[in-house]
């Protein structure tokens, strides 16, 4: 077999995989509750790597070792501020949001979480935060459909729009017949492969080009800054690259992981394997550039014009066909696992957010069938986005994961930790975060060259406290809802050396 077949049966072997899983979690979806949210019943392991699969995408296997390969360490930034996000999400939002999601009227979706958490009979918020998601994640899953359809074309030469649609095709299949617990065990695996393969190659690497000493030498000899975290750093670059971490508690398709534990108890496992799991990616990312300018430097005839194939391409040079071709299977798992993610976030903004909300009451069978009619339908629009690629993905993913942020994380944060919180704070601070995210993202030089999402998220804060101030109002049942989410997230907490 030619290295190419080698490398698509690996590819292969991997979209059945998930095929498989998809039909598994197809025959254990019930209700509503099951398919949006698993039924509340993942374990800390499938939460925790679902959840960094679904949010590093195919940053972490091509982004971040292109760009410490072009321009050093000091590219690094951004992946220490994700680390420290992800760690302060996991513990101070998921457990409270695991006991809270529960006692506000066991809410499934963020947005109906907010609903019940300031019981807003307006419903104002639950629309505005609907239609948020709506918007911005159909432009999200497009771009990843784009990702998707590149990959496939720079990797096997296949047309565009044909790896386009194999990638929509599998994505979609497994999302709408399996729903929540699709998505979450294959982006398990999904995690696992791209965790096992980020350690692989820096390793093998390693031994290739002698060892550790080769490989400073190397880079010393190509440009001694490169192992200089400092040196060509700027303050408002550096604030920018540590602001990504903030987003973290306003990404849906992250946080619903938390709500979606057995228990709270559990978000202590959850945090140990989600942030272990993490720091072997992103190490690995970043070695597996390091070790690529070494091994290229010894081999010039081999070298990459492009930066970000310098993963894939060490996995070609380094492995068997096989291997090589699975290596491949975990970009595409990066992509795949976020497209999924944010594709049933969005069919649950539809139904349970949307159409929930103005439509007649439905038996819970029909709000599945709409749930997986909603999977289907936005992806047909996402698709039909992306059938002619165009613009910068980084830009889009890096412009919603501001606009997430600003407008939910600070509202996610206050609704959990301060009592005062009202409706009308939240509705306007989170209009203000994502039009502040809009306006600052539009300009350019001086102070606009910080990234947008740290503007947004004060603006977000600012008006959200001030607003609830001047308008809240003591309620006896939002009180008492507060008091038992705070008693059971700090039971929670009391009890976590039982947690598994």
């Amino acid at each position: 077999m030619s290295d190419s077949a080698w490398q698509i049966a690996a590819m292969l072997i991997y979209l059945v995989a998930m095929l498989g899983i998809g039909w598994w979690s197809y025959t254990r979806t019930q209700d509503l509750d099951d398919y949006m949210l698993g039924g509340r019943d993942l374990s800390p392991s499938v939460a925790a790597l679902s959840a960094g699969a679904s949010d590093m995408s195919g940053w972490l296997l091509m982004g971040l070792p292109g760009a410490v390969y072009a321009s050093g360490l000091v590219e690094a930034w951004i992946a220490v501020g994700l680390t420290i996000g992800a760690w302060v999400n996991w513990k101070v939002v998921a457990p409270r949001l695991r006991s809270y999601t529960q006692v506000a009227g066991n809410s499934i979706t963020v947005p109906s979480f907010l609903e019940n958490r300031l019981h807003d009979g307006s419903r104002l918020l639950r629309i505005a935060s609907g239609a948020i998601i709506l918007v911005f994640f159909t432009f999200y899953v497009s771009s990843g459909m784009v990702a998707g359809g590149v990959f496939f074309e720079s990797s096997f030469g296949l047309d565009y729009r044909t790896g386009m649609l194999v990638v929509a095709g599998v994505t979609v299949a497994y999302t709408l017949f399996g729903g929540f617990l699709a998505v979450s065990y294959t982006d398990f695996v999904q995690g696992v492969m791209m965790v096992t393969a980020l350690v692989a190659v820096p390793l093998v690497g390693l031994v290739a080009v002698g060892g550790p000493g080769e490989v400073g030498t190397a880079i010393r000899h190509v440009d001694p800054s490169h192992l200089d975290m400092i040196r060509g750093a700027t303050a408002i670059g550096v604030i920018s690259s540590l602001a990504w971490g903030l987003g973290y508690f306003g990404q849906p398709h992250i946080i619903v992981r938390f709500m979606a534990l057995r228990n709270a108890q559990e978000a202590k496992a959850g945090r140990r394997i989600g942030i272990g799991w993490m720091l072997f990616s992103v190490v690995g990312a970043i070695c597996t550039a390091l070790v690529g300018i070494a091994y290229f430097v010894q081999h010039p005839e081999l070298a990459i014009a492009d930066p970000e194939t310098v993963y894939i391409r060490l996995g070609q040079l380094l492995f068997h066909p096989l291997i090589a071709g699975l290596m491949l299977a975990a970009v595409l798992a990066a992509i795949m696992s976020t497209i999924s993610s944010q594709l049933l976030v969005t069919a649950s903004a539809l139904v349970e957010d949307l159409y929930k909300v103005i439509g007649k009451p439905q038996a819970d069978a029909r709000y599945v069938l709409l749930g997986r009619l909603a999977v289907l339908a936005v992806s047909l629009v996402a698709a039909a986005m992306a059938w002619n690629k165009g613009g910068t993905i980084v830009e889009l993913v890096a412009f919603a994961w501001a606009g997430f942020g600003a407008a939910f994380g600070p509202t996610v944060l206050l609704a959990l930790y301060w009592r005062k919180l009202t409706a009308t704070g939240a509705l306007a601070g989170m209009i203000v975060g994502a039009a502040v995210v809009g306006i600052w993202g539009a300009q350019s030089g001086g102070v606009f060259e910080l990234y947008e999402i740290l503007p947004g998220f004060v603006a977000n804060l600012v008006v959200a406290v001030g607003l609830s101030l001047a308008t809240y109002r003591p309620d006896a049942a939002t009180q008492a809802e507060f008091d038992e989410s705070k008693r059971l997230a700090e039971l929670a907490v009391a009890q976590e050396p039982a947690a598994r």
